[in-house]
């Protein structure tokens, strides 16, 4: 009972996350793990996913956070979108994350969440904007690059195009693979979240007082 009474005490408190994604949501891992820990001051209030199947839905559920799958069957982008932004305001979402969202989001979306949107990139953008996933450390490798990394940055209807929040940077060495490159990359990707979501919090925090 007494559990309950400070879980929901403390809830009322945090800074309120919703995620989107589409694949095994290994970033989202870094995010609950660093929220167990008291490392964030935060909640993964929701979930949502294009596909049904996608891990990350499993993930959530295995820490009993709302996990969504919406069909985009028969709708348009933005009739997608508008359900997802109806869903992400009925949990009174404050922050949202792109989290391996296999979806260009609509100029409705990206207005609706403006400086309330971050999307994570494999790489120090603007180096491989638009790459996706393995694309982008095989093009890293193809190309003999000594470093690489991962970028957080604000979404806007440019894909890969908005104002970088925070990089994170790995050396690449010669004995590297396209996995080893993803391993490295994931791991500061869940590091760059977590800092960012902290900015972003903080800053919120500053605007109210």
């Amino acid at each position: 009972m007494d559990d309950n009474n400070t879980r929901t005490h403390y809830n009322m408190n945090t800074f309120k996350l919703g995620i989107l994604g589409s694949t095994n949501g290994t970033d989202l891992q870094a995010i609950l793990d660093a929220i167990a820990s008291g490392e964030l001051n935060a909640e993964v209030s929701v979930v949502l996913s294009n596909r049904k199947n996608a891990y990350i839905l499993e993930r959530a559920e295995n820490h009993n956070v709302p996990a969504v799958f919406i069909s985009y069957k028969d709708k348009s982008r933005e009739e997608f979108d508008f359900e997802m932004t109806s869903i992400l305001k009925n949990y009174k979402v404050d922050l949202v994350l792109l989290i391996g969202f296999m979806r260009v989001l609509s100029v409705e979306f990206c207005q609706e969440w403006r400086d309330k949107l971050l999307n994570v990139h494999p790489s120090l953008l603007p180096k491989y904007a638009g790459g996706m996933d393995t694309n982008v450390h095989e093009e890293v490798l193809k190309n003999g690059e000594t470093e690489t990394g991962c970028t957080i940055h604000f979404v806007t209807d440019e894909v890969d195009g908005g104002p970088i929040l925070i990089q994170k940077k790995c050396s690449v060495n010669s004995t590297d693979t396209v996995d080893t490159l993803k391993t490295k990359v994931q791991k500061l990707e869940g590091e760059a979240f977590i800092e960012a979501i902290n900015l972003i919090h903080h800053r919120d925090t500053e605007n109210t007082e």
